[in-house]
């Protein structure tokens, strides 16, 4: 759906976003919270490419804007669990705060776009 070169390169810029998310879960301590949130957050951030690629490959309008729902829940957990390895000292690193930027532009972008694909006709 949509614009193919957009797609494709949303769909490079997702991936380097999970790699992001797994050299970062690499460097989390691997003390007993550490260890969970970590895997949380390796589990909602890397799903976020994986389910817009999943998206992208919907076999209708309707089934698109849900599985662009998935990738919206997806981002805002993975957007928690970066906050909250920031805010409780798990981790000290400047990879946080942009992954974190990084996370609020993805759900600001999938979420412009299942809107406007939901409502073609509406301007929010």
């Amino acid at each position: 759906m949509g614009n193919y070169n957009w797609t494709r390169e949303f769909k490079e810029r997702l991936k380097i976003y999970a790699i992001a998310i797994i050299k970062l879960y690499r460097k989390i301590p691997k003390s007993g919270e550490g260890r969970v949130i970590g895997k949380q957050m390796l589990r909602s951030g890397t799903s976020v490419a994986a389910n817009y690629r999943s998206a992208c490959r919907g076999r209708s309008r309707k089934e698109f804007i849900a599985k662009l729902g998935i990738v919206i829940e997806e981002a805002d957990e993975t957007l928690f669990w970066l906050e909250l390895v920031r805010d409780s000292n798990i981790y000290h690193g400047k990879e946080i705060d942009f992954l974190i930027r990084e996370t609020d532009e993805i759900l600001a972008i999938i979420s412009k776009t299942r809107y406007s694909t939901q409502y073609p006709n509406k301007k929010k």
